[in-house]
C-alpha cells in the first residue's frame, strides 16, 4: 500500500489516504510511480497530493494532519511547539535554542519526573511529580 497527503494552498497536510499498489504500478515498467499516484488521487479526491511514506523512507517522516511539507527540504515538517526553537534542516525537526532536554533515566522518567519546556526562560526545567506547587 501506498500512502499519499493532501496539501492546502499552504502546503499543510490535510488528508492522508491508503491507495492500493496496483493504482500506482506504471503498466510498462512494473515500477511504482508517484505521479500515477498523484493522478489517481485528484481523479478520486481532487486537490493537491503527494506521496508520504509510513515508514519514513521518503520526506522524512509519514506526514500527518497538520505538518507542512517543505518542497525545498523535500520533507514533512511537524508543527512549531515554540516560538524559539528553529528548524533543523537535516533532519527537519524543530529543536530548542539551548539543545535537546537533559535525558531522564528509564526508572525515573516511569516515577514520572522528566524536563519540558521553559519558554519564557528558554530552558529546560526538571519536573519532580513529588513537588507540588501549592499556589
Amino acid at each position: 500500500m501506498a500512502h499519499f497527503a493532501q496539501l492546502d494552498e499552504n502546503n499543510v497536510v490535510i488528508n492522508v489516504i491508503v491507495v492500493d499498489n496496483k493504482d500506482i504500478i506504471d503498466p510498462h515498467t512494473g515500477q511504482e510511480d508517484e505521479i500515477l499516484g498523484i493522478a489517481f488521487c485528484k481523479k478520486l479526491l481532487s486537490g493537491n497530493w503527494i506521496q508520504t511514506s509510513y515508514n519514513g523512507n521518503l520526506r522524512k517522516r509519514f506526514a500527518a494532519i497538520g505538518h507542512t511539507y517543505n518542497q525545498e527540504l523535500d520533507a514533512f515538517i511537524p508543527p512549531k511547539l515554540y516560538d524559539s526553537w528553529v528548524l533543523n534542516v537535516e533532519t527537519a525537526d524543530w529543536e530548542s535554542p539551548v539543545g535537546p532536554s537533559p535525558s531522564v533515566s528509564e526508572e525515573n522518567v516511569r516515577l514520572g519526573y522528566r524536563y519540558i519546556w521553559n519558554e519564557q526562560n528558554l530552558q529546560w526545567d526538571y519536573i519532580n511529580p513529588y513537588l507540588v506547587d501549592s499556589e
